[in-house]
């Protein structure tokens, strides 16, 4: 496994939404449907990922990540 840059979390409610990055440009997120499917992982491409949540990601992001995410994200 590559080595990881950092986990950002957009979740809005109780349901939890977390994108995690890698310096090979992998991102992946664990995220739960509802109360009874929890901790669901998928591995995303940029482009899988939709400008709302790339909005949320770039804002929610620790300044010394941010020109990184926002490479591996392809934002703006």
């Amino acid at each position: 496994m590559e080595k990881e840059i950092c986990t950002i979390s957009i979740a809005s409610n109780w349901l939890g939404d977390e994108y995690t990055f890698y310096e090979d440009h992998k991102i992946k997120r664990v995220y739960d449907n509802h109360s009874l499917s929890v901790n669901r992982t998928e591995w995303l491409e940029p482009h899988q990922i939709n400008k709302q949540n790339k909005d949320k990601l770039v804002k929610s992001c620790p300044e010394e990540f941010k020109e990184k995410i926002m490479q591996i994200l392809d934002y703006p």
